[in-house]
């Protein structure tokens, strides 16, 4: 429904580098819809839950005053998984799914809103190198191919592995996403992967990935300020 909603929405003509203003569009549509899409997955005795789902799923979609999206945004989505894990909906077994279909699903979607929208990366850093918008698909993706056999993290530097791969491993699909939008290599358009390719192993970047992001997106109150608490995602925990 949401990636339908950007195809019945175009961008509208205007003259900034960055924030089609169609987007705000977009996200009031989809904010009109969150309540009934969320309570469509939750079984009857939860559907009061959704009230409190709508502030998490409402912002892993970008910011509809700013036109921007960052870090944060994906957090919120996690978070909104998180409580559908906590109430019971996704089970532990539904784990793999979860990142491989429903956070994958997501990526596209925003990758999608993004180009149609040109949405502004959120703070002044965007994704320190990597895409500008994401850290959690490269997190996932890191994950995803350790212990590979075949492709390395300086793979990435191989447009036929970049072909060849993108479709079935997240981290690859970033790049090939990095590929489509900028212009040049990845040594010149995204520094830090670059860095991060010269790694031996995906084990090491993926650590690496996951203290970036616990560092430079959980530990920031710049981010973490708007992050809600309520009765199912508690302070403190």
């Amino acid at each position: 429904a949401l990636s339908t909603f950007v195809d019945e929405i175009p961008a509208v003509a205007h003259t900034m580098r960055y924030g089609n203003p169609a987007y705000r569009d977009w996200h009031q549509r989809m904010c009109s819809q969150s309540g009934t899409l969320i309570e469509s997955i939750l079984p009857q005795h939860l559907k009061g839950a959704s009230k409190e789902l709508k502030g998490y799923f409402e912002d892993s979609f970008g910011n509809r005053t700013r036109i921007d999206y960052g870090t944060g945004h994906e957090t919120n989505f996690c978070i909104f998984l998180y409580c559908l894990a906590k109430l019971g909906v996704m089970k532990e077994e539904d784990s793999l799914a979860a990142v491989l279909l429903v956070f994958n699903s997501y990526f596209t979607l925003m990758r999608k809103i993004q180009t149609t929208y040109g949405l502004e990366p959120a703070g002044s850093r965007g994704c320190w190198g990597l895409d500008d918008y994401q850290l959690l698909p490269f997190l996932f993706g890191s994950a995803q191919l350790i212990g590979h056999g075949l492709i390395k993290p300086k793979s990435i530097h191989n447009m036929d592995f970049v072909e060849m791969f993108s479709g079935d491993f997240m981290y690859f699909g970033c790049v090939q996403y990095i590929l489509s939008v900028k212009k040049g290599s990845i040594k010149e358009t995204s520094p830090i992967l670059n860095d991060i390719s010269t790694i031996g192993r995906w084990q090491k970047v993926h650590q690496g990935l996951f203290k970036m992001y616990q560092g430079e997106v959980l530990s920031k109150f710049p981010i973490i300020q708007h992050i809600l608490f309520g009765s199912i995602f508690k302070w403190g925990q």
